[in-house]
């Protein structure tokens, strides 16, 4: 007995003296080099010392695992080589074995375009999120889509982002979606390097797209790196940190050889080194100081200076290269770890809800409780899939989790890690990474914490929707799948909106442009097998009137039996401007020349006259109807009889008052570069809009203009064809007015041909 209790407490020795730990967040420890007294004396019961001991222990896993972890994106303008840079970074981690191009001759397409329709037209539709080990660090990676209609898939990913890469073409330089996202950048408060892709392509300049960032960003970069040779002449990169040259070898680009600076560059590398330690020096007094005393800047000094700049957002690093020539991607890669922040660098706020939405700092580390937002959501092959930041805390399989927004509590079932479309399940993961969870129902932008706190991450910023179309589906049996589609694609993307026309019963989705809104129906058509149709949604005319009318009208019917018989007199105007009402109604009847309880029927009758106007069908508004007289009979009056009356009395005159059609005028905001001016507001003339407003803010002229909303179809396209994709714009409802006079005839001969058509 005593030999078996001795051999198993050499056993604990052992295992204590030997055995790789591993952190409670999954990355190993070194073995400890223990004696094995130092082993006993940790099998004795705790002392103070010993438990703060242990406290730094665990603090020192965590501290670790967190300092070797960065969230970035990688977002740019449309087509300037986001997703190939990304397959990229995949291939050197090692993460997949072979490249595929993202429109390529192979037909496997991009790993990060996981859908079918991002591969047909090799444009990246949703964010995907992967992850990937370079030199001992973990790194989380989210594409994101350089459509201006997909904008808030950018948004999503910022939000939840420590740092990011701006990609900028070497031809195109700073285009209109480069602006777009380095503006969320900055609300996001993201620190980001810059990226200069495509050198190897005709015209590329660097050096002028280093200077667009300064002016048309307003950056203050400058360049870390000086490439050997432009276009086809493109080799490699010199590093003006280490003072090193990089050369791209293998047949992808995978063998990085260092070598000596070349010497025909020497001068050039000087220049740009001094201009770089220069820029720097303006926002960083460690190496400003350094730089003024006159004395040698080693790499390590300059190194730890960007950083410093960078994460305090004060300064952005350019790179370069060509993500499709394989040239430049391992240097940014490591640019990455040097340069951008670990999540503990990174400050969050959450809103207390206890304490009237007062902001809280929160941590960043496993330590505290958890507080974890669910920033997008994706229907799965096994059901909803959330993705989650963890901001704060710890998240185990198997744990309750209570969503702020809602109250519920909720129990995570499976917990896994994304690589594009394919998963890894994992056990658990703490702050500072992101994870998906199955079978979790909430909607993106709430908040999960494990209870002891009720905080709420600030919400993401929601653009309006600029575009809407009616759609139904073809056949009457699918609707129940058009309807589930709709529903998971307003969870899913919070700026598509589903709305049911009341007056023409269309179903009419919104979005962010008419690429967003042809990507969702071509979805319902693939993901549910629904096909719908398309069409441009009825503009919500109204009609009125605009002069006083009389009516006098007998309704007589004589069948066999109780007939019908009512009389009704009176006359029908128009509201006084600015009215709070729509129809009034008013019996200014001396007597009883029509018994009082059928003043309700015919009010009835003309309410539902009014509903549908003879010229094209609508609604008529801003209308008194007033009854001075009228005869009934004793024994065939009704209120059928009278309601009947009202209807024809109301037909009868109101040709009579003279009416008008109304129709729904948009209070248009543009914000268009100021050379752009004067074609926009061309086009807005032509669109029959009157400006109200014209101002200035920077390079922008802001336009303020009232435009009927039939005229605005298709708008953003056009005002994106007219400026470059510059021009921004958002539209809300004014008021109803007056259309001119062709318009309205035009509008009732249509109104007249589908009428006939019909009948």
């Amino acid at each position: 007995m005593a030999r078996s209790a001795r051999s198993s407490a050499t056993r604990l020795l052992y295992t204590l003296c030997s055995s790789t730990r591993t952190t409670p967040y999954g990355s190993p420890v070194p073995p400890p080099c223990l004696s094995p007294t130092t082993a006993l004396l940790r099998l004795r019961p705790f002392s103070a010392g010993s438990a703060a001991r242990v406290k730094e222990e665990k603090e020192a896993w965590w501290k670790e695992s967190m300092e070797r972890l960065r969230n970035i994106g990688i977002s740019a303008h449309i087509d300037s080589g986001k997703t190939t840079l990304t397959e990229r970074i995949l291939y050197y981690t090692g993460k997949i074995h072979e490249i595929h191009e993202v429109r390529g001759k192979d037909g496997v397409g991009a790993k990060m375009d996981s859908m079918d329709l991002e591969r047909e037209k090799g444009i990246t539709i949703q964010s995907a999120a992967t992850y990937c080990t370079w030199k001992g660090y973990q790194v989380n990676i989210i594409d994101t889509p350089g459509h201006v209609d997909f904008t808030i898939e950018v948004e999503r990913a910022l939000r939840v982002l420590d740092g990011a890469i701006l990609v900028l073409c070497s031809v195109g330089g700073v285009q209109s979606q480069s602006i777009t996202v380095d503006r969320q950048m900055r609300r996001y408060e993201v620190p980001r390097l810059a990226f200069i892709n495509k050198l190897d392509r005709m015209g590329a300049d660097p050096w002028k797209v280093l200077n667009q960032a300064r002016t048309k960003l307003r950056h203050n970069s400058a360049a870390v790196q000086v490439p050997i040779g432009l276009e086809e002449e493109f080799q490699g990169l010199v590093d003006l940190v280490q003072l090193k040259a990089y050369y791209f070898h293998g047949s992808s680009g995978e063998n990085v050889v260092t070598e000596e600076v070349p010497q025909k560059m020497e001068a050039l590398v000087a220049e740009k080194r001094r201009e770089l330690i220069e820029v720097v020096s303006e926002v960083d007094d460690k190496l400003a100081e350094l730089f003024l005393a006159d004395e040698p800047i080693t790499s390590t000094d300059l190194e730890e200076a960007i950083r410093r700049a960078t994460v305090a957002r004060k300064f952005i690093p350019v790179f370069m290269g060509s993500a499709f020539k394989n040239k430049g991607v391992q240097p940014l890669l490591d640019g990455v770890l040097s340069y951008l922040p670990c999540p503990t660098e990174v400050s969050n706020h959450a809103l207390d809800q206890t304490k009237n939405e007062e902001k809280v700092v929160l941590s960043g580390t496993p330590v505290g409780p958890l507080v974890a937002l669910a920033f997008k959501l994706e229907e799965g092959r096994f059901g909803q899939l959330t993705y989650l930041r963890i901001y704060e805390g710890i998240i185990k399989k198997g744990d309750f989790i209570i969503n702020i927004n809602t109250g519920k509590k909720v129990k995570v079932p499976r917990l896994v890690r994304m690589h594009s479309d394919e998963m890894e399940d994992i056990q658990q993961a703490h702050a500072g990474q992101m994870v998906a969870v199955f079978g979790v129902d909430c909607a993106s932008g709430d908040t999960f914490t494990d209870g002891s706190v009720r905080y709420t991450m600030t919400s993401m910023n929601v653009p309006e929707p600029v575009m809407s179309l009616a759609v139904s589906p073809v056949s009457k049996d699918s609707g129940g799948q058009f309807s589930k589609a709709l529903n998971r694609f307003q969870r899913e993307d919070p700026t598509f909106r589903v709305g049911l026309d009341a007056e023409s019963g269309q179903t009419i989705i919104s979005g962010m442009g008419e690429l967003h809104l042809d990507i969702y129906v071509e979805r319902i058509r693939r993901e549910y097998k629904v096909d719908a149709t398309v069409g441009k949604p009825r503009v919500n005319f109204r009609e009125t009137v605009t002069q006083r009318a009389e009516f006098d009208y007998l309704h007589k019917k004589q069948t066999g039996g109780q007939g019908q018989y009512g009389r009704v007199v009176g006359y029908v105007e128009p509201l006084p401007h600015g009215s709070p009402t729509k129809f009034e109604f008013e019996n200014m009847i001396v007597g009883q020349a029509i018994p009082s309880n059928f003043i309700p029927a015919i009010e009835k009758g003309f309410k539902e006259a009014a509903n549908s106007g003879s010229l094209i069908g609508h609604p008529v508004e801003n209308i008194r109807v007033c009854i001075t007289d009228g005869a009934s009979h004793a024994v065939d009056s009704s209120e059928l009889a009278f309601k009947l009356a009202a209807i024809y009395a109301f037909r009868q005159c109101y040709t009579a008052a003279r009416p008008v059609i109304l129709e729904p005028i948009m209070l248009v905001e543009l914000k268009v570069p100021t050379e752009f001016q004067g074609t926009v507001t061309g086009d807005i003339n032509k669109r029959k809009g009157m400006i109200v407003g014209n101002d200035q803010d920077g390079d922008d002229s802001v336009i303020t203009a009232h435009v009927p909303l039939n005229n605005m179809f298709g708008y953003s396209t056009a005002l994106r064809s007219m400026t470059q994709g510059k021009g921004e714009f958002t539209m809300e409802y004014k008021e109803h007015s007056p259309v001119s006079q062709d318009v309205q005839m035009q509008l009732v001969n249509n109104y007249k041909a589908t009428k006939a058509a019909e009948s």
